[in-house]
């Protein structure tokens, strides 16, 4: 059984009698004239399908009295005229083989089919992206569809899909970690790139290349998010990812990027010298963000949820600001503890779940559990220094401790610098 069907069988197991589950490609979004954006598959689609085509629908209807009609897909059919200028489409039989779904059928077939669906079915399951910070501009795909449907079919019982695929996305199997993996050490070649060629009066955009022609060079998919490469007082903007201006001698570079591997992510951040020595001023800086990191991660561990990493990760900032001179013992002990001082200087979460997408399915107060994979993200922030600095790695929840997927990626002080003087 290839893993989407693997899948698909978890989901079933969790579908209440007479379920329909309908899920929409993402929409092709048009970016100018007749040019559209890369397409990039809807997250939900791909995980139960493999299936990285637009215009596609996937349904699963585990009850169907026909077994033909219980995993359809449904999608272009190809035709002479795409082939000759765009390039190969899949046929049925390709599209089984990478799925496992054997009834593939052409889009112009769906709404006679859907009607047997919604006749022989009660609960109805319908895709949305709940990500709890995005409110897009315009409703997608599945938003529109899922209005469209409610008006033709009222007297159906309509439910959210995502709460019952967020707990399957968050578990990965052996197929998505050794993915995974594959996005960190090729995100690991890109930065080995990067430190041979950093220097001072490079451009930012130079060292962005650098990340991209890796990426591609290793068969990726390209980023997995826009990348940061702020250099200087860049560093200390948060989601910086202008990346024009010149990585200036004595400055510290921050990079955060990963490259997207098979549609999994990988995410990382790294500060590194533009000149390949640290001051004293920015290693001690330094230091403190590796010491948060260190004792941090060992928190990565089975039954804790982000909001006690959040919490602990606090506590230990304190402890090197203190050390920094940035706060003293009395102004902590003074604070409001609803607005702690050190998010002055540390403003955003040490956490977030990575999967099919960099910020993945998973909320704060989800407990941790093996096969669960997550960011390990500290940084200190002094916008009056002109430092800004982020370490990050993903990091596999075991029932025996965490498990750096980074570890090929250099993090100490010795080591960056010994890889830059060597050029």
């Amino acid at each position: 059984m290839t893993l989407f069907g693997k899948n698909r069988s978890k989901l079933f197991n969790k579908l209440p009698n007479q379920s329909l589950v309908i899920i929409n490609s993402n929409d092709e979004m048009p970016r100018n004239g007749d040019q559209l954006y890369k397409f990039r598959q809807n997250s939900d689609l791909y995980y139960l399908s493999g299936i990285n085509q637009p215009k596609t629908i996937l349904t699963l209807c585990p009850n169907h009295p026909n077994m033909n009609f219980r995993e359809i897909l449904f999608t272009t059919q190809p035709n002479d005229f795409f082939s000759t200028w765009y390039g190969h489409q899949a046929e049925k039989n390709e599209i089984t083989l990478i799925s496992g779904i054997k009834n593939i059928m052409w889009l112009e077939d769906f709404e006679v089919v859907l009607k047997d669906l919604m006749i022989n079915s009660t609960n109805i399951f319908l895709s949305s992206n709940e990500y709890i910070k995005f409110i897009p501009d315009f409703p997608d795909r599945n938003h529109r569809f899922t209005l469209e449907l409610k008006e033709k079919y009222p007297l159906h019982s309509y439910f959210r899909f995502s709460p019952l695929i967020n707990d399957l996305r968050l578990i990965k199997e052996s197929e998505e970690l050794s993915t995974i993996q594959k996005a960190c050490d090729i995100t690991a070649s890109a930065f080995k790139r990067v430190l041979q060629n950093v220097k001072p009066n490079v451009y930012e955009s130079h060292v962005e290349a650098d990340i991209s022609y890796e990426f591609i060079l290793n068969g990726s998919d390209g980023h997995a998010y826009p990348p940061i490469i702020a250099s200087g007082l860049n560093a200390c903007t948060l989601h910086y990812n202008k990346n024009r201006d010149i990585c200036r001698d004595g400055d510290l570079l921050l990079l955060d990027f990963g490259c997207e591997y098979e549609n999994y992510a990988s995410d990382c951040s790294r500060t590194i010298p533009v000149n390949g020595k640290f001051t004293e001023h920015q290693n001690s800086y330094y230091q403190a963000v590796l010491n948060v990191y260190k004792e941090i991660e060992k928190k990565y561990i089975i039954g804790n949820t982000i909001d006690i990493l959040n919490k602990e990760c606090g506590f230990l900032i304190e402890n090197e600001l203190i050390k920094l001179g940035l706060l003293t013992k009395k102004e902590i002990e003074n604070q409001n503890s609803e607005n702690p001082l050190y998010k002055k200087y540390f403003m955003h979460g040490v956490s977030h779940f990575i999967g099919l997408d960099v910020h993945d399915v998973g909320s704060k107060q989800q407990k941790l559990e093996e096969g669960m994979i997550l960011t390990c993200e500290p940084g200190i922030y002094n916008k009056e220094a002109g430092i800004g600095i982020r370490l990050e790695n993903d990091i596999l929840i075991t029932k025996d401790g965490p498990v750096n997927l980074m570890k090929n990626i250099p993090i100490e002080i010795e080591e960056i610098e010994k890889i830059m003087n060597k050029r």
